[in-house]
């Protein structure tokens, strides 16, 4: 008679460990730390300016013996990656929110040999300086979350660093000038054509640079926004007519594209936050279309990315 071997609930787990690991394979692994927060002042005598960033950084090890047995020689602790974006901000300044997650990503993959790839995403708070009657204050600001700016950079080891900017949250809103008709019908279709109606929308964009040397970041980022801006409202004497979302979102693109030669790939999303003319007919009124209901659920979502032709080679 074959006697079993008798095995602890202990040395049972790591026999099932060792069968298991062997039918399993590694996808993605990287750390890091999140919502490392700075504010950095620039003194220029009297003069201040400022700069606060919260900023995610996640690093890939060139092993993972971390996870596969435990060994912790190789990491880097997230304290450390959190005084290192404090110490960059002192040695390096913070110029533009690109420009110093450019230099986290290069400090990570030059002052440690077994990184293998940085990647830091980058929040700015839209502080602005106080003004009045055109005079700037020399140390005082005010945040005004009209917009957020954000940026991500990736690079890996050898390689050149992969920008990206963007703007978020710059919720925006017309009350004419905007329609939406001659859309396709069916059987569940209950939605009315409207010729003129309120358009509400809470803009992202992020796009791709096709270099990142010698780039005004700022200017870019700018000159974004201030197109979006520009082709929702059109001409601020008349405006501009809109017949759907995704004309006008495809439209700012081609324009962003034509306007700022550095940009290479643009995403815009614009979810159709809707304003709806409550019917005011059983009070016996006439709402004509004075007093409307926001509503932000359920809401319309229109996303797209376009970039420049490959051009062709001669």
């Amino acid at each position: 008679m074959t006697v079993e071997p008798i095995h602890s609930i202990s040395e049972k787990s790591e026999i099932d460990l060792v069968v298991n690991v062997q039918n399993v394979e590694f996808v993605r692994t990287g750390y890091g730390k999140n919502i490392v927060k700075v504010l950095h002042i620039r003194r220029d005598g009297t003069h201040h300016s400022i700069i606060e960033i919260t900023a995610d950084v996640e690093l890939t090890l060139n092993n993972r013996k971390d996870y596969l047995t435990g060994d912790n020689s190789d990491i880097i602790p997230t304290d450390t990656i959190k005084n290192t974006v404090h110490a960059l901000a002192k040695l390096k300044g913070v110029q533009t929110i690109e420009q110093l997650a450019m230099d986290i990503c290069e400090h990570f993959l030059t002052a440690f040999k077994h990184v293998l790839r940085a990647n830091v995403n980058m929040i700015e708070a839209p502080w602005r300086r106080l003004e009045k009657n055109g005079v700037e204050h020399a140390h005082a600001f005010i945040l005004c979350p009209d917009a957020w700016r954000f940026c991500d950079v990736e690079q890996n080891l050898n390689e050149n660093p992969v920008v990206h900017s963007g703007v978020k949250n710059m919720k925006v809103l017309k009350t004419t000038q905007s329609g939406f008709e001659g859309f396709h019908r069916d059987r569940f279709t209950t939605l009315q054509e409207a010729k003129d109606r309120c358009f509400c929308t809470s803009v992202y964009s992020r796009w791709r640079y096709n270099k990142v040397h010698n780039v005004d970041f700022d200017a870019a980022w700018k000159t974004v926004k201030e197109t979006i801006i520009e082709k929702f409202a059109g001409p601020y004497d008349r405006g501009e007519y809109s017949p759907s979302v995704q004309k006008t979102l495809y439209d700012t693109q081609v324009m962003i594209l034509d306007r700022v030669p550095e940009v290479e790939e643009i995403e815009i999303v614009m979810p159709n936050q809707h304003y709806f003319t409550i019917d005011m007919t059983k009070m016996g009124l006439t709402n004509e279309a004075e007093v409307l209901l926001p509503l932000d659920n359920p809401s319309g979502n229109i996303a797209g990315t376009v970039r420049r032709k490959p051009q062709a080679k001669l």
